[in-house]
């Protein structure tokens, strides 16, 4: 659920405040089978915002592969668009507990730190300190801000791109426009998607022969659809889909409630 959640992207930036909160629930499958769930939450204020992530493995899956993990990031609402200043990161499963911060300052990163710091491998492709620098947290990518002053549920949303540092890696998300799709959540959310094709494109602080990365660079059939945070020209992802060699691999909102937040009214002396 984690690796999949982090596979979610983009940005933008306009003028115009707006605020909005989005409470969501994910269940993940792999080839039909339940195999893990997780909830996400984002608050968008007028000049702060803050998201918070949780899931862990589920059904067949758990039996020999338990873990949990969750993510945070909270910023700042500069201009209408998202700047991050945080993020952290923790993962649990039956072998390890790892821990990972990131600390930005205008999509540069100032401090990281992973615990336990993994071991060095000199296959590992270096990241430099230019790879760090105009980057965007994983959490913070996956809230696609569409600029302008029209529909944010239009093509435009998917061409963009995201420059990702996720403590680790280094890598890159390109997005391109599929088509329109009509979405309707268990619970919540009843409405139009904007469904996007999804390109993984490794930089830096991976291991060029590991199966997974080339696998995932390589693929051309990854797709995301993004639906709207109400009161605000924020997207986020409705479901994401990956091909894999057991199946497709399928991350879908069950709920996704969101609603406008009026205006904080300054306070008078």
């Amino acid at each position: 659920m984690a690796a999949l959640g982090g596979l979610a992207v983009a940005w933008g930036a306009a003028p115009a405040a707006a605020q909005g909160k989005l409470e969501a629930q994910y269940e993940a499958t792999l080839a039909g089978i339940p195999v893990g769930k997780g909830a996400w939450s984002i608050d968008i204020q007028d000049d702060v915002f803050s998201a918070a992530a949780s899931g862990g493995t589920t059904g067949i899956l758990k039996s020999f592969a338990g873990g949990s993990g969750t993510g945070a990031s909270q910023g700042r609402v500069v201009n209408g668009a998202l700047v991050a200043t945080g993020y952290q990161a923790s993962t649990i499963t039956s072998k390890k507990k790892e821990e990972i911060r990131i600390v930005l300052d205008k999509g540069n990163v100032k401090e990281f730190g992973i615990v336990p710091e993994p071991p060095v491998d000199a296959d590992r492709i270096v990241v430099t300190d230019a790879h760090r620098r105009g980057v965007w947290d994983p959490m913070t990518a996956s809230m696609l801000r569409v600029p302008g002053n029209g529909d944010p549920l239009s093509p435009d949303a998917c061409h963009t791109g995201a420059p990702v540092f996720d403590g680790r890696m280094r890598y890159d998300l390109k997005l391109d426009f599929k088509r329109m799709e009509t979405v309707r959540a268990e619970k919540g959310y009843r409405g139009p998607v904007v469904v996007c094709a999804l390109y993984f494109v490794p930089v830096a602080g991976y291991i060029p022969d590991r199966p997974v990365i080339k696998y995932l660079a390589a693929q051309r059939n990854i797709e995301i659809a993004f639906a709207p945070v109400a009161g605000t020209r924020i997207l986020v992802p409705f479901w994401l889909k990956v091909p894999t060699p057991l199946g497709p691999a399928m991350l879908e909102a069950t709920s996704f409630i969101t609603a406008p937040q009026p205006p904080r009214v300054a306070k008078t002396q």
